[in-house]
């Protein structure tokens, strides 16, 4: 099983930009698919974004999709999320998650998770 830990998060302004970092240790991370949910306070956590072991199929929230990007590096070990044009509605701890077999939208399918990386995002 592979060990998570999520960085980049921050504060920024709406309309900037921000790149999230997972990186990944133990063996056997090419085997894994992964994806990004995110937990507003109060909410339940949201599915965000997926990529496939071997990043050829990608899968995104609506409201992301043409401002996010999901990037899988097995020789790395890394995974990142590209976002771009942030709003005050993606505010949000964001995880990492990992997941032996095809990539779903639920979290509960996920066996391998990070501790998650605040992001803000100011009006």
């Amino acid at each position: 099983q592979v060990q998570l830990h999520e960085s980049g998060g921050g504060l920024v302004q709406a309309g900037g930009s921000l790149r999230l970092s997972c990186t990944a240790s133990g063996f056997g991370f090419s085997n894994y698919a992964v994806a990004w949910f995110r937990q507003a306070p109060g909410k339940a956590r949201e599915f965000v974004a997926s990529i496939t072991r071997h990043a050829l199929t990608t899968d995104y929230l609506d409201s992301v999709k043409d401002r996010f990007a999901i990037s899988k590096d097995n020789t790395k070990k890394m995974a990142y999320l590209q976002m771009n044009n942030l709003q005050p509605d993606d505010t949000a701890v964001y995880f990492c998650a990992a997941h032996r077999l095809p990539p779903t939208r639920h979290p509960s399918d996920y066996e391998s998770w990070g501790r998650g990386t605040q992001v803000t995002v100011s009006s």
